[in-house]
């Protein structure tokens, strides 16, 4: 069952924060987390999972942190949001349906809406959703966390 969850606008932030300060170096968890004012911890639950269904890879090393494994252009809102539905779905406990009314009225209303609202996200790239951070001037950094790190002192 799909739910909007604070892990569910975390993801799409950080899917997208990656997309927007990863160039050229990888974005380290620590930095998003800076940025968005979570626990690292609960933000690495959500990167493990989105690096799992291949929305991210990790980069090891002293450089490393989070990229986007496909390109922003094709990567959707839905499937940010799909991961995360995956991964809440295995937490949530499985109850058998036996009111007629749950079965007949409230879970096929309920199931009509996911499906509206996932074609909807699905028509959201993350490359829109990059440029409208372009055109709202949001400050990009780049992944690095250092705002110095790619100053130009040539002269």
């Amino acid at each position: 069952m799909l739910r909007v969850t604070r892990k569910t606008l975390l993801a799409l932030e950080a899917v997208t924060d990656i997309a927007f300060h990863s160039r050229p170096n990888p974005v380290r968890a620590k930095d998003i987390t800076d940025r968005q004012g979570v626990p690292q911890r609960y933000l690495e639950q959500v990167m493990q999972q989105l690096v799992h269904v291949g929305i991210l890879k990790g980069v090891r090393g002293p450089q490393g942190g989070y990229v986007l494994a496909r390109e922003r252009r094709r990567i959707t809102a839905g499937d940010v949001v799909r991961a995360v539905a995956k991964m809440e779905s295995e937490d949530e406990p499985k109850f058998a349906d036996k009111s007629e009314l749950g079965l007949h009225v409230v879970r096929p209303l309920w199931k009509n809406m996911e499906e509206q609202l996932l074609r909807e996200l699905d028509e959201v790239t993350i490359e829109e959703l990059c440029r409208k951070a372009d055109r709202l001037q949001i400050q990009n950094n780049g992944g690095g966390g250092d705002e110095n790190e790619n100053a130009d002192y040539s002269i």
